[in-house]
């Protein structure tokens, strides 16, 4: 089973290589809202591992979303 930490670098990872290839002019509010997606999703499923809640969204923001999950950012400009 994978650690709190294994899941949030991995997803880090899979979001910077998304930003990546599909982060060009104007589709910002796309990947963003991919972002928002994948925020709650992890809250989510990093719930579903013990019988009781491990995190509450204000800790949940705290230590992971503002910490660790990359920022929505476009990485070409196809018109310059």
């Amino acid at each position: 089973m994978l650690t709190t930490n294994e899941i949030v670098d991995k997803v880090k990872s899979k979001l910077r290589g998304h930003y990546q290839y599909y982060g060009i002019t104007d589709n910002s509010k796309s990947i963003d809202n991919f972002r928002q997606a994948i925020i709650r999703i992890l809250f989510k499923w990093l719930n579903r591992r013990s019988q009781r809640k491990s995190f509450i969204w204000e800790k949940f923001k705290k230590y992971i979303i503002d910490k660790h999950i990359p920022k929505a950012r476009i990485c070409v400009n196809i018109y310059g």
